[in-house]
């Protein structure tokens, strides 16, 4: 990555069912994505914005208006070289502004946040396979579909309540890791990296400081990129901490963002494969 190779970061806010796209703003995002049944987060900032957009997101998005359809918000993030990919989607729970004069909207925001008030009853055949409870299950969260576990029979599966609770149900059906990542249920086999997303670090490639060891594997602080997937696989290169070098699986992902200042990082924490 060249030094001139230039950041892009964007959101998008769907309000009645159409996309605002916000761009050339000062926008500083953190959050938390989990390869489990917890719900990703994300706190957004943006600046400079005009009033009468600014009146709009946050009448859109107060908890007094009557029109309680979820509130989208995508978040963009990459390099010119590359382009942007979607580093967080997921609804508005909470929207607040600063004092003035330089007035900064704060939104927080959650994956699958409006899912929570879906409720459900559904049921399967006395022998069903997991990919076609997860292909019914995707269908309730209204969401894509990554299917990459071992394919098992699930005596009479039925559900009863919240739609998003299904995804714990999935989690507890063996060996397996099931979780929503932006808008696709992924379910694949745990302690198993998602196929074709091996991301290679080093001092050369990104990698920020050295690696620390945790109790599950290690937690590593590299620059965004284009490659890294919640679930994905790592393989660390630390010519300076060369007991932690190995592949890994990730099970949480971090990520610090600006559009002017220093932030721009994933933070994975990953287990050992």
């Amino acid at each position: 990555m060249q030094a001139f190779d230039n950041r892009i970061v964007k959101v998008g806010i769907e309000v009645n069912g159409q996309i605002k796209t916000y761009e050339g703003l000062n926008i500083i995002a953190s959050g938390t994505k989990y390869a489990n049944a917890n719900q990703n987060t994300c706190e957004l900032k943006i600046s400079n914005l005009n009033k009468e957009t600014r009146d709009f997101i946050l009448t859109e998005t107060s908890p007094f208006n009557l029109n309680r359809t979820p509130k989208k918000l995508i978040l963009y993030a990459g390099r010119e070289s590359y382009g942007a990919s979607i580093i967080f989607s997921g609804n508005i729970t909470n929207s607040s502004p600063s004092q003035p004069p330089d007035i900064t909207l704060t939104l927080k925001c959650m994956t699958g946040y409006f899912l929570g008030g879906n409720i459900i009853s559904t049921n399967q055949s006395s022998q069903a396979k997991l990919s076609d409870i997860a292909t019914e299950v995707s269908r309730d969260l209204g969401t894509g579909l990554n299917f990459q576990a071992t394919d098992i029979n699930i005596s009479n599966y039925s559900h009863s309540g919240s739609s998003i609770k299904q995804i714990d149900k999935i989690g507890e059906m063996g060996n397996i890791d099931a979780y929503l990542d932006d808008d696709v249920l992924v379910v694949k086999n745990r302690n198993q990296p998602l196929t074709n997303t091996l991301t290679i670090l080093s001092a050369d490639t990104g990698m920020v400081g050295i690696p620390e060891l945790t109790e599950q594997g290690v937690k590593v602080k590299f620059m965004l990129d284009n490659r890294t997937k919640l679930g994905g696989s790592i393989r660390i290169n630390s010519k300076i901490y060369p007991a932690v070098n190995g592949d890994y699986v990730i099970y949480k992902l971090n990520f610090e963002i600006s559009s002017r200042d220093t932030p721009f990082y994933y933070i994975a924490e990953a287990t050992r494969r």
